[in-house]
């Protein structure tokens, strides 16, 4: 009886630590970089942000972004954009861009405005490639530039899926 209930607490150990290994190698397989078409492009991502900024600095003030901090599917994240400066027929908001940092291609929506529209604000959603920061810019008739970033975690892959 003794010998039997031995093996059985070695069994029982070895089960244990299969289990207790079994998420670290899945969280290590997760954290692998992507590579290929799916890849981070943090030179395009770079060349977005100066080609709208135009060297001005962007000011932490006055844009919106509502985006949750964890994307149960990223194939559609939904991401809100409101300019909260008051608008006028001098200043309006000419432009608004949202930026996916990681994703292949870090472009995910451009929006124009014009005077008439009389508020910039927008809901769409974005496809995320992998866990990242969200960033949206706005152009106001000044030349103003606003920003606003937002970390996203997500559940699994929105791109290539």
């Amino acid at each position: 009886m003794n010998h039997t209930t031995r093996r059985s607490l070695v069994l029982g150990a070895a089960a244990t630590g299969a289990a207790l290994a079994w998420p670290t190698a899945a969280r290590a397989q997760a954290k692998a970089p992507l590579v290929g078409p799916l890849a981070p492009n943090p030179a395009e991502f770079s060349k977005q942000m100066a080609a709208f900024t135009k060297g001005a600095t962007p000011l932490a003030e006055g844009l919106l972004l509502d985006v949750s901090m964890l994307a149960d599917n990223p194939s559609a994240v939904p991401v809100k954009v409101k300019v909260t400066l008051p608008m006028s027929e001098q200043e309006w908001c000419e432009e608004i861009i949202v930026l996916a940092d990681l994703n292949p291609s870090p472009l995910a929506c451009r929006l124009q405005f014009t005077a008439a529209a009389g508020t910039a604000e927008a809901a769409v959603r974005v496809r995320l490639s992998q866990t990242q920061t969200i960033h949206a810019l706005a152009r106001m008739k000044s030349g103003k530039i606003l920003a606003a970033k937002q970390a996203v975690t997500v559940a699994a892959s929105g791109c290539g899926m």
